[in-house]
This record gives structure tokens, C-alpha cells and sequence, in this order.
């Protein structure tokens, strides 16, 4: 099982049709399974949100094609 190391929660919002009666609903978080490798030189699986996905691999921090 992939260790969840997004602080992320869910975030509430108003759900509004064309009636305009507002009820509450839950946007979640767009986890993703993500295999890097951790300092001992293991393969390891995470479970990231997109957005960090994308910042760690713009910093160059992780490489996703090179771990198999």
C-alpha cells in the first residue's frame, strides 16, 4: 500500500445549479501513485497530489521515467 504524504483535505463548496439552490459539496484531492526512490536507494510508492507531482519534478527533486 502507497504511504499518503499529501497534507491535503478536502475542500467544501457550494454546488449551484439554475434553480440557484446552494448545496454543499466535497472537491477532493487528486492523489496520485507515484514510485521514487528514498534515501537508503529503495524504490518506494507514494501517494501525491498532481500539483506536487508537478512542482517536485519541475525542481528536479523527482524523475518519474527513470524509477521502474
Amino acid at each position: 500500500m502507497a504511504k499518503n504524504l499529501s497534507n491535503k483535505k478536502t475542500n467544501k463548496a457550494n454546488n449551484r445549479p439554475n434553480c440557484l439552490k446552494v448545496t454543499k459539496k466535497a472537491q477532493k484531492v487528486n492523489l496520485q501513485p507515484v514510485k521514487i526512490i528514498n534515501n537508503k536507494g529503495k524504490v518506494e510508492k507514494v501517494r501525491l497530489s498532481a500539483r506536487e507531482i508537478r512542482a517536485l519534478e519541475k525542481n528536479g527533486s523527482i524523475s518519474l521515467n527513470n524509477v521502474a
